[in-house]
């Protein structure tokens, strides 16, 4: 990155002084109409949009409310002006010989916004079929939150999930988890994720903050129209086009983090970004983003304790707390496997092994983003653009999903070819994936371990040394302390030079198990480096009948997507090879693909009060048979100030390729994707028993060993019953339908905004991850005393985590309120209050509980002034959630309630076309995290200064 700035800057400086010449040479042919925006005080409105009445042509204004807009059209013409907040205006131009001077007046924030997401194309916000909340330019702009991204978390109904810095997820309507599956997330159409990781990384290769222009969010499915992922909803972040917003912006922030008051120093964060964008012609325009971070990111340090000793060894209540011989911290690894220890006196124990804490794992927090992209505008004609764009990013950051993952150099880059018309739209790209230097904490602390010593040496030394301490005479807690010291002695000590040599070697090697399970006599350390390299292509079009159809409003649209894994021999294997040979980087790539295509039909009756609204939907997996996705919508409106409206949708989500295709150990539990032929050869499906049952056995029978002094093998008998058997079934598509109502209304002569929607959704097929065990030998349909003592040694059975569809059918409901008032001139308070619940029919033989991992209650309240003094404003957010139960594989646990304050101030100079913003993201420092596993979040407190230059042409 060092190499990265100084090229930067220079390219910038460069840009900068021929930019002149460039403006001159543009304006052969052409004329430049421009003006000023000002509100009904004469204040100059910057991010005014001013486009050509019937083409495409268009400006914004700058800081200062100037604009200028470079066309041929003839005269007269009519310029759009529009501004979030005030009464868009139709202005007739003449000539091009003097400056205008236009007027906006205030009025309801959304009153006359215009979204495309919810139908995907251009209708009113106010009388969108479905559930839509947005933020233009100006919002963005003046969130308190630290990043226009964060500011996503203060939209109603959503919910924002801190992974760290750099990675942050949203999700609505339940079922959050933060590798979140089901919430799908596009950049220009352009869906972001990392393929097999499944997930959006955050904004790590979105938008920086110059070029970002809108961002609308879709609560709830949206598979009807766009299929796959969008089961739990989606977003969309567009961009500015380089046509009409010209210029030269650069953003500089500096911030602050980790006031924690342990007596560290608080930890700066830097973020520098530059946009650039020219039109050259009125046929071609380009522009290019660069932005680099870099800051520490949160810790996750949480010392609770997911076995306490009433749960794990209940017959020895002096080994609790922090003398729990047992224990299972949260962000400690490799300490949750059970080790059975049994004294000289006949006692039985469960002992985990010590384990590493997250803190010892990472070393160094310092993380990195850096993105560039750049788009080439072509316009054919006045209707017709052709855009070639490139977007890159590379991020370090932190990611959980059964285990916590150290993201590290992880690159997902995109190129798009796009053609555009206002009646259809082509695109076609392909995503690349590569993550870098990652690795997963769990096998890395597990192989520290037993790289040190293998299991069943470090029980022998343990027994030992418990052993030799009671006959010392020594108590049973200083007994099992003493045992610990003797067992662990020579282990990898952090803070030790070799302790950071064996560390990084870990990291390094993909291969998770050590000889003699890993295939290679070399590999004695074991390893956790997360390797995984992927690309997915993707082609979809939409066409609007209008000119054919006249009836009613026709669109269609289709699409292909296949994904290309190159199997790296850890997570992604060559299935095509034996069992004992699948662990070998290489072989034939995975390929996972699909097609869909879709219609929808509207029409509007009444002079347009009532206007319905259906779509149909059919998708096809190579994996899975055809789905057919159908919605119905009905909105009707009372003189545009009055919106009612229903909708209902079904909706399917095909395995993410993860679920469907993984098989990774980790941890002596290997990871399966739920696919019918990986079984093949395993056994998990119907001669497994769950996990949860086996540690309950192991208790069971410590428990009577220590009550009745019996043998093992007796014991084990008698609580033969506590076993249960897994029965699972190969994956099959996710299933949702759901009913929504909603209303919008504009009041009090538009100064007052009302926006309450209701849902209830039915999910059948929750895929999930269930944890069972498999004897190596034997079967569990007639289980005997073999089979039983292969369920009391770890050693005698092969562990798996499955991809499966839960049994039971899943609902949840909810409602959520938003409100906005413009109560004096331009003062504005607005809030959210959103309610979700989960109500699950489970059936007795449903072992997958899917994780609601979402508050009841959570709310948002705000109050701003964009202009309270002489370029002056100022916004203030605050947020609050209730205490919820978190459930996912990687551990429950509670996540308690807590609020935060978010506040900005902001000073404009249009005069040097600069501002300048002061503001703390959790002003109070309030402590807290929001799941469980996850990093402590405090306060962070910045500056930015944005310079935003629009070209002066002549």
């Amino acid at each position: 990155m060092q190499k990265f700035l100084p090229i930067l800057a220079k390219y910038v400086w460069l840009i900068l002084f021929f930019s002149p010449v460039v403006v001159q040479a543009q304006l052969n042919g052409s004329y430049v109409i421009e003006g000023k925006i000002t509100d009904d005080r004469g204040i100059g409105l910057p991010g005014a949009s001013i486009q050509i009445k019937n083409t495409s042509f268009g400006a914004q204004t700058d800081t200062s409310g100037h604009f200028q807009v470079t066309t041929n059209s003839k005269f007269p013409l009519k310029l759009i002006v529009r501004l979030i907040g005030y009464q868009p205006q139709e202005f007739e131009v003449k000539n091009s010989n003097s400056k205008l001077a236009i007027q906006l007046f205030t009025q309801s924030l959304l009153v006359n916004e215009v979204v495309v997401s919810a139908s995907r194309q251009q209708e009113k916000l106010l009388r969108s079929p479905v559930a839509i909340e947005k933020l233009d330019i100006r919002a963005l702009k003046e969130t308190p939150s630290s990043t226009f991204y964060d500011a996503l978390g203060n939209l109603k109904g959503v919910q924002m999930t801190t992974a760290g810095l750099t990675f942050k997820v949203f999700n609505t309507r339940g079922f959050n988890v933060p590798n979140n599956f089901r919430f799908m997330q596009l950049v220009d159409g352009v869906d972001n994720q990392a393929a097999t990781l499944g997930v959006p990384l955050g904004n790590a290769i979105g938008p920086t903050e110059l070029d970002i222009l809108s961002v609308e969010v879709t609560p709830g499915a949206s598979s009807a129209l766009y299929g796959m992922n969008a089961i739990n909803g989606m977003s969309n972040l567009i961009t500015k086009n380089p046509f009409q917003y010209q210029g030269v912006s650069v953003y500089q922030k500096i911030a602050f983090n980790h006031f924690d008051g342990s007596g560290s120093s608080p930890k700066p964060i830097t973020e520098t970004a530059v946009r650039y964008a020219q039109a050259y012609s009125k046929w071609f325009a380009w522009k290019i983003n660069a932005s680099y971070m870099q800051g520490t990111d949160w810790y996750a340090d949480s010392h609770d304790d997911f076995t306490p000793q009433s749960k794990i060894n209940p017959d020895f209540p002096q080994l609790s707390g922090e003398n729990n011989i047992a224990n299972d911290r949260w962000n400690k690894y490799a300490d949750q496997g059970n080790i059975a220890i049994t004294d000289k006196d006949g006692r039985a124990y469960t002992v985990h092994r010590t384990g590493y804490w997250e803190k010892d794992l990472v070393g160094d927090y310092t993380v990195r983003n850096t993105k560039i992209d750049n788009s080439f505008n072509f316009r054919i004609r006045d209707k017709i653009e052709i855009s070639l764009s490139n977007r890159y990013g590379k991020m370090d950051g932190f990611f959980q999903r059964g285990n916590r993952i150290g993201l590290k150099g992880v690159t997902v880059s995109n190129h798009k070819l796009e053609i555009t018309h206002p009646d259809f739209t082509v695109r076609s790209y392909v995503s690349i994936e590569n993550t870098g230097d990652s690795y997963n904490m769990n096998p890395l602390a597990d192989n520290l371990e037993k790289s040190f010593k293998s299991d069943k040496a470090w029980q022998k030394d343990y027994t030992t040394g418990l052993n030799n301490a009671l006959t010392a005479g020594k108590d049973l807690v200083a007994a099992h302390q003493a045992a610990r010291t003797f067992a662990d002695a020579g282990r990898w000590t952090p803070g030790t030079p070799e302790f950071e040599a064996q560390r990084e070697k870990i990291k390094g090697i993909n291969d998770w198990d050590i000889y003699p399970t890993s295939k290679n006599p070399d590999n004695t350390s074991g390893g956790a480096a997360l390797l995984q390299k992927s690309r997915f292509y993707h082609t979809e079009g939409t066409w609007n009948l209008r000119k054919y159809i006249h009836f009613a409003d026709v669109l269609v649209g289709a699409d292909y997507r296949t994904y290309e894994i190159i199997p790296d021999g850890n997570n992604f294997v060559d299935f095509s090879l034996p069992l004992d040979k699948r662990n070998q980087s290489g072989g034939k790539h995975i390929w996972y693909g699909k097609a869909g295509g879709f219609a929808q039909i509207s029409k509007a009756f009444f002079n347009d009060a009532l206007k319905l609204t259906g779509s149909l939907r059919y998708d096809k997996n190579e994996q899975f048979a055809g789905k057919i996705n159908p919605r119905i919508a009905v909105v009707y409106s009372i003189k545009d100030k009055h919106n009612f409206r229903v909708s209902w949708q079904n909706g399917f989500r095909f395995p993410s390729l993860f679920e469907a295709y993984s098989f990774v150990n980790n941890g002596q539990v290997r990871r399966v994707g739920g696919l019918a032929f990986i079984e093949d050869g395993l056994g998990y499906f119907k001669n497994s028993y769950l996990t949860s049952s086996v540690d309950a056995f192991n208790v069971a029978v410590n428990k009577t060993i220590n009550a009745e002094h019996i043998s093992k093998e007796a014991a084990a008998a008698k609580n033969a019953g506590v076993l249960k058997a897994a029965n699972l079934d190969p994956i099959v598509p996710e299933q949702i339908t759901s009913f929504e109502a909603g209303y919008k209304a504009v009041l009090l002569q538009n100064r007052l905004f009302i926006d309450v929607d209701g849902y209830f959704s039915s999910y059948k097929h929750f895929i999930g991850q269930i944890e069972t065990v498999v004897p190596q030998t034997g079967n569990i349909s007639n289980p005997d005393q073999a089979v039983l003592n292969q369920m009391l040694d770890k050693s005698l059975q092969n562990r798996y985590r499955v991809w499966t569809n839960s049994k039971s059918t899943v609902n949840n409901y909810g409602f959520a309120l938003a409100v906005t008032y413009d109560i004096y001139k331009t003062f504005t308070v607005s809030g959210n209050a959103n309610f979700n619940k989960l109500a699950q029919d489970k059936t007795k033989d449903d072992a997958l509980i899917p994780g609601f991992n979402t508050p009841e209650w959570f709310t948002n309240v705000s109050i701003g002034n964009r202009n309270v003094y002489k370029n002056i404003g100022f916004n203030v957010v605050w947020h609050w959630q209730d205490t919820f139960y978190w459930q996912n594989l990687f551990g429950n646990g509670d996540v308690p309630a807590y609020s935060t304050v978010d506040a900005q101030v902001t000073y404009r100079v249009p005069k040097i076309s600069t501002s300048f913003k002061l503001g703390a993201s959790n002003l109070f420092n309030t402590a807290y995290f929001q799941y469980v596993g996850g990093p402590t979040i405090r306060g962070l407190y910045y500056f930015t200064i944005t310079y935003d230059n629009v070209f002066k042409k002549k």
